[in-house]
């Protein structure tokens, strides 16, 4: 995606294979996408979804890596992106539960991939300065030497391939005529 004049610089942090089911923590991340991070952070805080304080870290990682250019304030930050996508499952298996009459009971234990991205929508890309396009460097030609090897390597290239034709024809005229030659056995 081509970031334009008017697009915000954005920082992102994000927890990959946490152990909670992505539904679970989409419910979480649903509060606080397009707000203000300081709100987000009091709402997760207080908040009592297991999720909560998976995605607070993942959060305050997020600011903590916007704080890296001095021109960002944490004040003016603002959620602009807020994702949960589904990981495998837990050690790549289903697990078993006991089940009635001795039976087994498959289960699913869920990951998911918990990515926060956050912007300063003061704070505004600039264009990248069009690079000067330099003179180009005159090519070298190839001597008279190795011109007339490389014509005789392609010409050798193309001999293969056309006598692989004939060759088949002539097998097949192999086998045609040692079928009739081969007596016949009579009982």
């Amino acid at each position: 995606m081509a970031k334009t004049k008017d697009s915000p610089v954005e920082f992102s942090a994000c927890h990959r294979y946490a152990g909670i089911a992505d539904r679970k923590a989409r419910l979480v991340i649903d509060l606080i996408r397009g707000r203000s991070v300081n709100d987000a952070l009091a709402d997760l805080e207080h908040d009592r979804h297991r999720a909560a304080p998976m995605i607070r870290k993942v959060l305050a990682s997020a600011v903590a890596n916007a704080l890296q250019n001095p021109a960002v304030r944490a004040s003016r930050l603002v959620v602009s992106r807020a994702t949960v996508s589904g990981g495998p499952l837990l050690q790549n298996r289903m697990r078993f539960r006991p089940g009635p009459m001795g039976r087994a009971m498959p289960f699913r234990r869920r990951t998911c991939h918990i990515s926060v991205h956050v912007s300063d929508p003061e704070l505004a890309v600039e264009p990248a300065a069009a690079p000067v396009a330099e003179p180009a460097a005159p090519v070298e030609e190839p001597a008279k030497d190795e011109a007339p090897k490389q014509d005789a390597k392609k010409k050798a290239a193309k001999k293969p391939a056309a006598k692989k034709a004939p060759k088949k024809a002539a097998k097949k005229a192999a086998k045609k005529s040692s079928a009739k030659k081969a007596p016949k056995k009579e009982d």
